[in-house]
């Protein structure tokens, strides 16, 4: 978990814009050890960083008698010329090209109103998905400079709304991070339904995708403030994950419920409500 836990922030720190986000995820625990892996993303040290605004950046649309076809994300604009049939006119991605349309990756929202940069008011786990799409351009297209506006200053400097999204990426890491522990602790269990014979949920030792050498017994888990609820498989022998000294596992964990009907300890379960 904790190799996954590195690749990822190497990836959302190596897509960014390299040191000018260190002051964000030297709070992150396990930063030290990923320091090494900040990368300039295109531009070798000396180069002149090509800056756009955003009537040169528009002229890149693909239309005949454009210069070429350019697209943008938080400020990067990356040459997607060799992918004309995806992003010219006609293609299934055209809308992407001579602007930055941040927000439309995420959202899916492909309207006006929607291909614009402005990612403020999404979730953290949201804006880090940018950083998935940022890597994806850097490795199969060209860096070709910095968009002036939001994101970068009329001298290329990062901007109060870059380092907010950084931060916002960070923690998205965290919770990244977080969640893959709790689905560790907590596997969601197997399930299957048919009209026949109703529904059934039960443990082994590869539930949920994650391969372990205990099998557990299902449990409903009750997210905190909601109603929401999910089957996850319980380890029932050893001591907890919070480290008491109990020979019951997780069972004692709060926002456990037992399946009605279904003995306390069994590793499969009918359900019947």
């Amino acid at each position: 978990m904790i190799r996954h836990l590195l690749a990822v922030v190497c990836l959302a720190v190596a897509v960014l814009i390299g040191p000018e986000i260190g002051y964000v995820l030297d709070l992150i625990p396990g930063w030290d050890t990923v320091k090494s892996c900040i990368t300039d993303t295109g531009h070798a040290a000396g180069d002149t960083i090509r800056l756009l605004d955003l009537q040169e950046l528009s002229r890149y649309n693909g239309q005949q008698g454009s210069p070429g076809v350019y697209l943008s994300i938080l400020g990067q604009v990356f040459d997607v010329g060799k992918g004309h049939k995806h992003y010219g006119p006609g293609g299934s991605y055209h809308f992407f090209a001579g602007r930055d349309a941040s927000r439309a990756f995420v959202t899916g929202d492909f309207t006006e109103a929607g291909l614009v940069d402005d990612v403020s008011g999404l979730s953290p786990a949201q804006i880090l998905s940018l950083s998935e799409w940022l890597s994806f351009y850097n490795k199969d297209y060209i860096l070709v400079g910095r968009l002036v506006g939001r994101y970068y200053s009329e001298t290329g400097e990062p901007t109060e709304a870059l380092k907010q999204v950084e931060s916002a990426m960070a923690e998205g890491l965290e919770l990244r991070a977080q969640a893959e522990a709790d689905k560790q602790r907590f596997p969601p269990c197997n399930s299957e339904w048919s009209s026949g014979k109703g529904g059934r949920v039960w443990c082994s030792t590869q539930s949920g995708g994650v391969q372990r050498d205990w099998v557990g017994v299902p449990r409903k888990l009750f997210t905190p403030g909601s109603s929401s609820q999910r089957c996850v498989c319980v380890q029932s022998s050893g001591p907890s994950s919070s480290q008491q000294l109990r020979d019951r596992g997780d069972l004692d964990s709060p926002n456990l419920q037992e399946y009605q009907d279904c003995p306390s300890l069994a590793e499969s379960c009918l359900l019947t409500d």
